[in-house]
């Protein structure tokens, strides 16, 4: 027992030491306004910090108060995060800035409950904010701290289940010297995102090697114990990317998304969810070859036979049929759950469509298109400035930022 209290209290002395001395400059450390913190903690889950730094600028310079940001319209809000994904952080940020407003006068409140009632708010949150902004001894625990405390005082229980949670929040709370929480919860924080990295740990310049458990029995590589999660279920996803004609010329066509569900209201290409049932990696390969081959064979493509497949009776149903023209590209878009992996074909717009759509109307209904649920979508015909004020997820932003790029140097 006398060597645990020794090695506790080496651990919260030199930790907060080397924290004074190296500690990064970051915008929301130059202050303890609670509504920074509160923006830089949502931002920075599952995101990098030097990722942040310039989208947190951006929005408080946008929205530099609790007041501002409940009182903007959500679509500004989407396009001041647009890029770092996960977007209902940033719908849950703008409801609990509208909750402070309500209920606490537009200010954070100095009450743990209180913040932990706030939407999108979780006990992580909720000790970051109570502990760095009103320095109470409240823990912070995220997956750098559970891998720090892991490997120093050689926990091997799961950290994925939610008792090794509860009890690292307990030691967190035992190791926080009297009126020192702030700066211990972030010294935490630190060392995990600096030092005592997932893969490569700097051991040997720790601050707290010298008492570090799974340093000394040579297992910080085994350390945490995390058992696996299970890989997000594959979706083959065909994207159209429709080149406008006439009154469109130099257009592209993009649509809405639904007001709920995944990636609310934002913009995104056409796209169809496809059957994969039994698709091996050998089948992948040959629908690759075939996309490549689409270049080669466009003068071969038939008005009728481009409109035999899912994606063109997708776009026959909104209103909007168009002649498959080649492959595009492939890309990948992962979301917790979920991997998109699409291929994107490019389309031209047909103008006078009007018999094409007589011709096929029964021929389509045939096909089992998956759709988004709603029908009266909103679709538009865009220009590469019209991106400035519509908000993407990353990936179609990917998409139209290299179509458009191409399309000026041709």
């Amino acid at each position: 027992m006398h060597q645990q209290i020794n090695s506790r209290q080496y651990f919260s002395i030199e930790l907060l030491t080397w924290y004074e001395r190296s500690k990064r400059d970051l915008p929301w450390r130059r202050s303890r306004n609670p509504y920074y913190i509160w923006v830089s903690e949502i931002m920075l889950q599952q995101t990098r910090v030097d990722t942040v730094i310039p989208y947190f600028e951006r929005f408080i310079d946008r929205f530099p108060t609790i007041e501002a940001l409940a009182t903007a319209p959500e679509e500004d809000v989407l396009k001041c995060w647009e890029g770092l994904g996960y977007y209902s952080r940033a719908r849950n940020l703008q409801t609990a800035a509208q909750q402070v407003v309500e209920l606490h006068g537009g200010k954070v409140p100095d009450d743990t409950s209180a913040v932990a009632a706030l939407k999108g708010v979780g006990p992580y949150t909720t000790g970051a904010i109570m502990s760095i902004a009103f320095n109470r001894p409240e823990p912070a625990v995220d997956g750098n701290v559970m891998r720090v405390l892991s490997r120093y005082f050689l926990i091997e229980e799961d950290i994925v289940k939610v008792g090794t949670r509860k009890l690292m929040e307990k030691l967190v709370v035992e190791l926080i010297p009297d009126g020192r929480a702030s700066d211990f919860n972030q010294a935490l924080m630190e060392l995990g995102a600096l030092v005592c990295t997932p893969k490569s740990p700097s051991c040997l310049t720790c601050p707290v090697m010298a008492y570090c458990a799974g340093r000394i029995e040579g297992m910080e590589m085994q350390l945490p114990i995390k058992s696996k999660s299970k890989p997000p279920r594959p979706e083959l996803r065909y994207v159209a990317l429709v080149e406008g004609t006439g009154e469109h010329a130099d257009k592209v066509l993009v649509r809405r998304r639904p007001d709920t569900g995944l990636l609310a209201k934002m913009w995104e290409l056409p796209h169809v969810l496809t059957e994969q049932k039994n698709r091996n990696s050998n089948q992948k390969a040959a629908e690759i070859k075939a996309n490549n081959k689409l270049s080669e064979n466009n003068s071969s493509h038939l008005m009728l036979d481009a409109l035999a497949s899912p994606l063109d009776a997708e776009l026959l149903t909104a209103g909007f049929p168009a002649k498959l023209q080649q492959h595009f590209m492939n890309i990948e878009h992962i979301f917790s759950h979920i991997l998109w992996e699409m291929h994107v074909f490019k389309y031209v717009e047909i103008e006078q469509a009007e018999q094409v759509l007589v011709a096929v109307a029964e021929q389509q209904q045939t096909y089992d298109v998956n759709h988004l649920g709603d029908e009266s979508l909103e679709y538009r015909w865009i220009t590469q400035a019209d991106m400035e004020s519509l908000t993407f997820p990353n990936v179609f932003l990917k998409i139209l930022n290299q179509y458009f790029n191409n399309h000026k140097s041709i």
